[in-house]
């Protein structure tokens, strides 16, 4: 028996985004029309219902929009290769607000390789959940995001001012 599979559109201040998930994790966050959307799903036939994986999702997804404090991430699934596995699970450990560059990166996982690491970057399938749009050119400058530059420049401002806004929190105490 195949493994049920759901699906549900979040509407976002940029944009709809299609989560897919099982019963256990969360397997897919695409905006609409990005690269790589759906990508290994076009043959699913999805129950367009949500269920618990999704509903802490769009928790999740909601309060990172609101610039409040973030839940827990729900559980995540991305499929890929075991190369792309451990670049996502890097990109995990970069911090709300910070950046990373894609040689940064090689470096951490000893790739020699930073085009390779831009190659598994831009198959993330968990956009904004794996934070794949804090990652930036050598020169720090705004690269390829499967989302749109537009939108990745809108999450990393957002970022910043939820920083900005924690930091004058913490002067005042």
């Amino acid at each position: 028996m195949t493994e049920e599979r759901y699906h549900q559109i979040y509407l976002s201040p940029i944009g709809e985004i299609s989560l897919v998930a099982n019963s256990q994790a969360l397997l897919g966050a695409w905006f609409h029309g990005q690269k790589y959307q759906l990508r290994g799903f076009e043959e699913t036939v999805f129950l367009e219902a949500s269920n618990p994986v999704l509903q802490a999702t769009c928790d999740w997804l909601t309060a990172y929009f609101s610039g409040i404090d973030l839940p827990a991430l729900p559980p995540l699934n991305p499929q890929g290769t075991e190369f792309q596995q451990k670049v996502w699970r890097e990109l995990l450990k970069i911090d709300l607000g910070q950046t990373s560059t894609y040689g940064q990166i090689a470096k951490s996982l000893n790739c020699k390789s930073a085009q390779a690491i831009g190659g598994a970057v831009g198959k993330n399938s968990i956009s904004i959940l794996i934070p794949c749009h804090r990652i930036l050119g050598s020169d720090a400058s705004l690269t390829g995001y499967a989302g749109g530059l537009e939108r990745k420049l809108y999450l990393l401002a957002l970022e910043k001012e939820r920083n900005e806004k924690v930091q004058k929190l913490r002067e005042m105490e």
